[in-house]
């Protein structure tokens, strides 16, 4: 079932207490089942609500994490899991800067929500996405502006575990009203058939950061 991308969670998924919103999003998940690409519905904290079969085995071969699972906080995987690199490709530049940015706004439009101010703190008490947060987001966002924070549209590398997968796919923002009015958000990476010669799967190689500071942050001057 859609609810159970991700494993075990942590913390119990987040739920509607109208029954007719429950309702929606039972037969919500039905429809996303049926998406063939990677599709996932969370809330203003980036918690998982839903999220499909394909959603899961995109993810499947990530460690276990306390916290930063796909199928438990979407924003967290990107930012703190150190396996993510290897599914997201250009990480840095391409999935956490973005992420960031969301997470900005985000705190401004909720900047007394509990959640969001832990995973501020987690930010904080990460030197390098600290420096991310702090100087290269703005610096990033300047450089090559702003719609390069937008997910909707947004051609990303992806290196999916299945080698029929291309290097990348589009991200489509796709929320319908009811979806919006109970303050959730759906993605779907609308993947590619590989091109040309078929590459190793994500598993055989591993993304870290190297270095003291990421890439799209200025190094600071001696």
């Amino acid at each position: 079932m859609a609810y159970q991308a991700g494993g075990q969670r942590s913390q119990p998924r987040p739920v509607p207490e109208s029954p007719r919103a429950r309702a929606y999003l039972h037969d919500y998940a039905t429809l996303l089942e049926a998406v063939p690409f990677p599709s996932v519905v969370f809330d203003h904290r980036w918690d998982v609500v839903l999220a499909n079969a394909a959603f899961e085995t995109l993810f499947r071969s990530v460690a276990p994490h306390p916290t930063a699972m796909p199928g438990d906080n979407f924003l967290r995987f990107v930012l703190f899991h150190p396996d993510a690199g290897t599914i997201l490709g250009e990480h840095e530049s391409s999935w956490c800067l973005p992420m960031l940015a969301h997470f900005a706004a985000a705190v401004e439009r909720h900047g007394h929500d509990h959640q969001l101010q832990a995973i501020r703190r987690d930010i904080a008490q990460d030197p390098i996405m600290e420096a991310a947060y702090r100087q290269g987001l703005p610096h990033w966002i300047r450089a090559v502006g702003p719609e390069a924070v937008e997910h909707d549209g947004a051609v990303r590398p992806l290196l999916h575990p299945d080698p029929r997968w291309g290097r990348d796919c589009r991200v489509v923002g796709e929320t319908p009203k009811t979806l919006q009015d109970m303050g959730y958000s759906r993605l779907t990476l609308v993947l590619r058939e590989a091109r040309g010669p078929v590459p190793s799967a994500p598993g055989s190689r591993r993304a870290g950061r190297t270095g003291s500071h990421l890439s799209v942050v200025p190094s600071p001057r001696g």
